[in-house]
């Protein structure tokens, strides 16, 4: 098999791919061919091992998980056999299916090893190998329902609304019942308001907060604040979203800094003791329960199935091309999901 590699931090060009051999399934284990991945922002902060603190988990001084890459779509190419402690496999030889590797990574290699207990699914009927991996990321849909426990009627700004979060981060909140507005350039203002935005506020026009004050949402409320404010690129501050939050309101960032979990600290215990009304939070989602991701894997499906979730794409690349890939990522301009394809592996 050939497996996209990287063995010191760096630039894009440390992603190198090589052969090695095709695993074989052992007991309540499973083969997969993969079809597509994504290379997404943590692929690529974690290949420039940046923030320096996520060393702690990827490898001090070099990688300990030599092969990126999370969401996949595959194809079943082999079934251990049962263990005793297993129950009969739930997929066989041929299934097509669509999920997340977990802490081990992996996705970035035309085969793959999983248990049989592992976090995928049947891959939705209609549905690409490129869409499939590009939707597979539920780091919006446990943002928005687990962390910020979003309720109908409720408010939402997306800061990055037309990246692979954020894209689904919109369309997500709309079936939640929520009002939505998305920030975005001006060449995806016509993307983000397809997905559902009722209002899209161009960055390079005019600054967000300046937008809603003078805007007053679209006048739907007196006020011209926010329950949610989600920063799906990692590019603004609590400090910077609090004037603009609305009492109770929380700002969510995918990307974690120091600062910020120091904010979600400060005002997790200011809110107790009655001093705030706002809160900073981030979700670390890769540490969910495989039985969670699961669980979220069969909400992505039946929202795909009723027409209600849409992948968006940038681009693909072959598994040749991963350095290009993560280049692509490394621009901070995409519009959707960065995917690699096996496509002749």
């Amino acid at each position: 098999m050939r497996v996209a590699r990287y063995e010191r931090y760096g630039d894009p060009e440390v992603v190198r791919v090589t052969d090695a051999p095709t695993p074989v399934a052992g007991p309540g284990e499973l083969v997969i061919r993969v079809l597509a991945a994504t290379v997404g922002a943590a692929d690529a902060a974690a290949r420039a091992g940046d923030p320096a603190f996520a060393r702690l988990y990827f490898g001090l001084r070099h990688p300990r998980i030599p092969v990126l890459g999370s969401d996949i779509v595959g194809e079943v190419i082999d079934v251990g056999e049962t263990r005793d402690d297993t129950p009969n496999a739930p997929f066989r030889v041929g299934d097509r299916v669509f999920g997340v590797t977990g802490s081990s990574m992996g996705g970035h290699a035309t085969h793959l090893v999983l248990p049989w207990d592992a976090a995928i699914a049947a891959l939705p009927a209609g549905v690409t190998e490129a869409e499939g991996a590009a939707l597979v990321d539920g780091t919006a849909l446990s943002f928005l329902r687990d962390t910020a426990r979003l309720r109908p009627g409720q408010r939402v700004l997306v800061i990055g609304a037309s990246g692979c979060v954020g894209s689904a981060a919109v369309q997500l909140a709309v079936q939640m019942g929520a009002t939505v507005s998305g920030v975005c350039s001006t060449p995806n203002v016509e993307l983000v308001a397809s997905l559902g935005a009722e209002r899209v506020v161009d960055y390079t026009v005019e600054d967000w907060r300046a937008a809603s004050a003078r805007s007053g949402h679209g006048g739907r409320r007196p006020d011209t604040s926010y329950d949610v404010i989600f920063d799906a690129v990692g590019v603004s501050s609590y400090r910077q979203a609090r004037p603009s939050l609305a009492d109770g309101g929380v700002y969510l960032r995918t990307v974690p800094t120091p600062g910020l979990l120091l904010q979600m600290a400060w005002t997790t215990l200011a809110r107790r003791l009655h001093l705030g009304r706002t809160r900073a939070a981030i979700a670390f989602t890769g540490l969910r329960s495989t039985a969670a991701k699961k669980h979220d894997l069969r909400v992505i499906t039946e929202l795909v199935e009723r027409g209600a979730l849409r992948a968006v794409i940038d681009s693909t690349y072959p598994l040749d091309r991963i350095a290009d890939a993560h280049r692509r990522v490394d621009t901070h301009r995409k519009r959707g999901a960065v995917v690699v394809t096996m496509d002749g592996d």
